[in-house]
């Protein structure tokens, strides 16, 4: 039998673990009969892994009371809802949406590809874009710039475990078949640095996640908007490395470029109070 409270004096990899393998033991017996009636193709294979995000919150507040003592751990891994984490979403949503869309710009000025009329559904693909960036932002950034990170900050510091986290978030994304591994593999670097860059708009905002979130769900959102309504064609005109192997702008030097501007924009705006 785990005793929570003892595992605040175990290494932050044990915690870790003892986490994920008790949520686990919750998860996998609703979820093997979800599957095998849903399928795990299709729209609804999606509703066992809604249902792992909403036990990981759960989870996370008596893990949080039990082993670390505190009093509001959703807030203290950097959920709230006020004024200034409004306004932080906001900025964070307008940003990624802003520098997605520059970059695809200057991308169409320098005629690397070619813009598409809209399709009659703009509208409503960029509602269900929005939906979905702020969801995977809510999701993957309470897990991995919120717990994740936190949970490796006690032991080891803030810089240590962000890059730690980083790393972490970028090597779950090829958790797939070999072949499409070594396909994607050049989208790492971006992977790692859209984790580094996360984590510091946490740190930068006192810990609130509220820009981080709306960073990552602007940015999923605009590329969703892109993809899905089919509004451009790469002409290619330069190679696939520049502008983002399989249209992925992470895995292109543009891509990467214009993520390693927001970056340093990030890391050099004055820290916020709580």
């Amino acid at each position: 039998m785990i005793q929570l409270h003892k595992l605040v004096h175990y290494p932050a990899p044990v915690r870790i673990f003892c986490f994920l393998l008790l949520l686990a033991l919750v998860w996998v017996p609703i979820a093997l009969p979800l599957y095998a009636w849903l399928g795990t193709d299709g729209s609804l294979s999606v509703i066992p892994l809604v249902l792992l995000y909403v036990l990981f919150m759960v989870w996370l507040v008596p893990w949080g009371r039990r082993v670390h003592g505190q009093a509001q751990p959703l807030r203290t891994h950097g959920l709230g809802a006020s004024a200034r984490y409004g306004r932080e979403l906001a900025i964070g949503v307008v940003v990624g949406l802003v520098s997605l869309g520059l970059l695809f710009t200057l991308e169409g000025g320098l005629g690397w590809l070619t813009w598409q009329p809209a399709p009659p559904t703009l509208g409503r693909i960029a509602l269900e874009g929005l939906l979905v960036g702020l969801g995977v932002g809510l999701a993957e950034e309470l897990l991995f710039r919120g717990w994740l990170l936190d949970e490796l900050r006690y032991d080891w510091g803030f810089t240590p475990a962000l890059w730690a986290s980083g790393t972490i978030y970028a090597a779950l994304h090829f958790i797939k078949p070999w072949e499409a591994i070594v396909k994607e593999l050049p989208s790492f670097p971006g992977l790692l640095l859209l984790g580094l860059t996360l984590g510091w708009a946490r740190q930068r905002t006192a810990g609130r996640l509220g820009l981080a979130i709306g960073l990552h769900g602007g940015l999923v959102a605009g590329y969703y908007l892109i993809d899905v309504g089919d509004l451009a064609i790469y002409t290619g005109r330069v190679p696939e490395w520049v502008t983002g192997l399989n249209q992925n702008p992470l895995a292109g030097a543009m891509g990467v470029l214009f993520l390693a501007l927001i970056s340093a924009g990030i890391r050099y705006i004055p820290s916020a109070s709580r």
